[in-house]
């Protein structure tokens, strides 16, 4: 079999020759993972990855998250001795920045939303839904991308695509100490601006859906609103209905969907037999998670492809014999059973 071929078949729950290898960078280069094509210590494990291992191409096409009448400013000064990175939001009334401070080496951060005044304001922020805007700036990403797609090897495994979840914003903007708060205080205000964002992400992965972009595609929300940072009862209303409704959308055109959380996972396992992915990365065994491979397949059965791994401080530390063993350790555990 082919890498595509033991790929497909494995989150197909079919059986493959061999249990699927997948080093998670992908063909083309990344920001969130170091150039391994041209990187002097990985350039070696790259070029025999071509043979040994499953590639998925991940990439992130971006629309704007919101309307026209919206701008946004960047704007870099020296406050008290701290050079300052400001990032402004403004609409109406509305204004928003997020800073980052530097100074003698130190960095303090302020986010977008800070308190429960800004979420209130971000909560009200025209975000944009409108199909012919979303497209435009899709059509504008696609001959690049298409050019990509027609570079990348189809036997190395798969083209992957990552359209984001409806949380995203809300994370990536959250003072993330009150984040928790606000699951409590503001959960229903948040489920209705969850609804309204969910309109875009509709358009978005219709739009590479009907042109037949990408044979994967990969979820990364479900981390981002979950025990132990906010009550399995917040999870299963921030993240899993949307969840459920994209990858039921992939699969409606033949698609497989893979879905990434790190952390704890043990308690919300029975969700993500709900949401009904194909795959599942990664599951982490004490101490960086709390469920093993074994406790995972007790939940999921054969539903799901688990994705199983080393975790990346064991390659800063392990001996060549360690990490062998190591390796042998997770296939053993996960023998005969949908693994990746």
């Amino acid at each position: 079999m082919t890498n595509r071929e033991r790929l497909l078949a494995v989150l197909d729950g079919r059986a493959a020759d061999r249990v699927p290898i997948w080093l998670l960078f992908p063909y083309h280069t990344t920001g969130y993972y170091v150039d391994v094509r041209t990187n002097p210590c990985y350039t070696r494990i790259y070029e025999a990855s071509k043979a040994c291992a499953v590639m998925l191409d991940r990439r992130n096409p971006r629309v704007p998250m919101w309307t026209p009448d919206v701008s946004e400013r960047d704007d870099s000064f020296v406050d008290d001795g701290w050079h300052v990175s400001r990032h402004t939001v403004s609409c109406g009334g509305i204004t928003l920045h997020s800073d980052r401070r530097e100074k003698n080496g130190d960095t303090a951060v302020r986010k977008l939303i800070d308190n429960e005044h800004d979420l209130e304001q971000f909560l009200q922020i025209p975000v944009e839904v409108d199909k012919g805007r979303i497209e435009a700036a899709l059509d504008a990403q696609l001959p690049r991308y298409l050019a990509e797609r027609a570079e990348f090897p189809i036997e190395y495994g798969a083209m992957m695509l990552d359209l984001g979840e409806p949380i995203g914003q809300l994370y990536s903007h959250a003072n993330l100490t009150e984040y928790p708060i606000w699951s409590l205080l503001y959960n229903d205000q948040i489920v209705a601006w969850l609804d309204h964002v969910m309109k875009r992400h509709r358009i978005v992965y219709r739009y590479c859906l009907e042109r037949d972009l990408a044979d994967v595609y990969f979820m990364v929300g479900s981390e981002l609103a979950s025990p132990p940072m906010v009550s399995r009862a917040t999870f299963q209303r921030w993240i899993v209905p949307y969840a459920q409704e994209l990858i039921a959308l992939v699969h409606s055109y033949g698609k497989k969907v893979i879905q990434h959380y790190h952390g704890q996972i043990r308690e919300i396992l029975p969700d993500f037999l709900a949401m009904a992915a194909d795959g599942l990365h990664t599951i982490e065994a004490p101490p960086t998670g709390n469920c093993t491979l074994t406790e995972a397949f007790d939940v999921v059965g054969d539903k799901i492809t688990l994705i199983g791994n080393i975790q990346y401080d064991c390659f800063r530390s392990y001996s060549q014999r360690e990490m062998r063993d190591a390796v042998r350790a997770v296939l053993d555990e996960a023998r005969g059973k949908r693994f990746i």
